[in-house]
């Protein structure tokens, strides 16, 4: 199964390594990290990158297409680039599966690949989603047809774990959840929003909203 994990300068790291893990995992894909250009691409924590091996003019159609996200605001820069956004329209046209993880979910939106869907995505960029077109859905993993899009981070391995399933079939979904000792046991309840202390969600809230009204910061 061929899969394309989409890279551009100030991503999250877990956002492609998670599904990646996966992915590679099952030693039945072909992952390839695709950008706009072949190279190192910058992380929105500045400490270190990943690299893409391939560029968009060398990719015309995958099975699975993953477009992680980032931290605020540098999903601006993606969003607003034609460039990127007609490689995912053209990308999608054939894929079985097209996938976001976290604020990824802003980008297929901004392609108009989610208008009136229900989506997920970071819960502090909600707002942002029902913007482009999306329906805001406040659950882990959502699909729509063959639209899937996972929320904050973490849940793309989540979501990553369920494609297994469905392709592959539910034995090596586990497998694979073995194989990566997926078995969190976090030291808080703290997690989303439903289970968070309110006035952490609304600090935390607050933050990342000062944070999205920034320019790019790459």
């Amino acid at each position: 199964m061929e899969i394309a994990i989409l890279l551009y300068d100030g991503i999250t790291a877990l956002d492609a390594i998670g599904p990646y893990e996966v992915f590679a995992a099952t030693m039945k894909c072909n992952v390839k990290f695709v950008a706009k250009q072949k190279g190192f691409i910058k992380l929105d924590s500045k400490m270190g990158g990943l690299y893409a091996d391939y560029s968009f003019s060398e990719v015309n159609s995958v099975d699975i297409l993953v477009v992680p996200g980032c931290s605020p605001p540098n999903y601006k820069t993606p969003i607003h680039d034609e460039e990127t956004l007609n490689w995912i329209r053209k990308i999608h046209e054939t894929t079985k599966w097209t996938t976001s993880v976290c604020t990824g979910s802003l980008i297929l939106s901004a392609a108009g690949l989610l208008n009136g869907v229900n989506a997920t995505t970071h819960w502090s960029s909600f707002n942002q989603l029902c913007s482009l077109g999306a329906v805001p859905t406040d659950e882990r993993v959502v699909r729509h047809d063959k639209m899937v899009t996972a929320a904050g981070v973490s849940s793309g391995i989540d979501m990553a774990l369920q494609l297994v399933s469905w392709e592959f079939g539910d034995d090596l979904g586990k497998g694979v959840q073995l194989i990566l000792e997926y078995d969190p046991q976090p030291p808080f309840d703290a997690g989303s929003t439903k289970k968070a202390p309110a006035p952490l969600v609304e600090q935390i809230g607050g933050l990342l909203q000062e944070f999205s009204k920034r320019e790019p910061n790459l």
